[in-house]
């Protein structure tokens, strides 16, 4: 059997306050499997993605992704199979034109000629902003600049995609667009998300995290159909929606 694409084993990790943001993380996500992360603020979902591809290192515990255990040694090739999405484009936008910005972390990771041009070409294809290639992300809409920072991590074909607060401040035509954009992606996502009707158009299974640990994990429809278990960790549907079996 293939390994998990993320498995993650008794996670740990405390901020310099002291504050325990992770209390004993334990988490497979097949190949595959789009994952809603949910929680109310502070829970700790952040902080776990940020683990995926060692931004942040844990006090005890083991992160693999596809079978490869996160260490010093393998967290060049983790970081390129692994790709973060923040919620604030600005992270991953600076260079002057969106074509540069696409092209920056293949060409940080050795892909370079016509192999790169390539990388950039399908990025900007998958997120249909080929004709948007010379021009500067501070330039766009909000809506666009979110999918700009998507076809930054697409560019290196990872395999695991981790979104932050995708949908946040978003209007609805740009809400939409970007969703169709990651619906028709391959890669194995992990959501992270406080927007949970988006997390029912897009995911199949829900995670709700709160105070560092993980408090329920099932089929979204299930998670989220539960309004008791929603109201104990501060999560909220908007009034009328009803959430439809997968």
């Amino acid at each position: 059997m293939s390994a998990p694409a993320v498995r993650v084993r008794g996670l740990h990790y405390s901020y310099p306050d002291g504050h325990m943001a992770l209390d004993g993380i334990d988490l497979d996500v097949e190949p595959g499997e789009r994952v809603a992360l949910l929680g109310p603020n502070g829970a700790g979902k952040t902080t776990l993605m940020l683990h995926l591809n060692g931004v942040l290192t844990a006090s005890a515990g083991a992160v693999e992704i596809g079978g490869t255990v996160l260490a010093r040694n393998t967290l060049r090739d983790i970081r390129r199979r692994v790709g973060l999405v923040f919620q604030d484009p600005d992270d991953q936008l600076f260079m002057p034109t969106l074509a540069q910005d696409v092209a920056f972390g293949p060409a940080n990771f050795g892909i370079e000629g016509d192999a790169l041009q390539q990388r950039v070409r399908r990025a900007l294809e998958t997120v249909s902003m080929s004709q948007l290639a010379d021009r500067s992300p501070a330039h766009m809409s909000g809506g666009q600049r979110r999918r700009a920072a998507l076809a930054t991590v697409l560019a290196c074909e990872p395999e695991v995609l981790v979104l932050d607060e995708p949908s946040a401040n978003l209007d609805p035509v740009a809400r939409r667009e970007l969703a169709e954009t990651l619906t028709r992606l391959d890669a194995t996502m992990l959501i992270v998300t406080h927007d949970l009707p988006y997390a029912a158009q897009l995911c199949d299974r829900a995670i709700i995290m709160d105070h560092g640990v993980i408090v329920a994990d099932g089929a979204v429809a299930e998670v989220l159909s539960d309004a008791e278990l929603l109201a104990a960790h501060r999560l909220e549907l908007p009034w009328g929606f009803v959430v439809a079996p997968r």
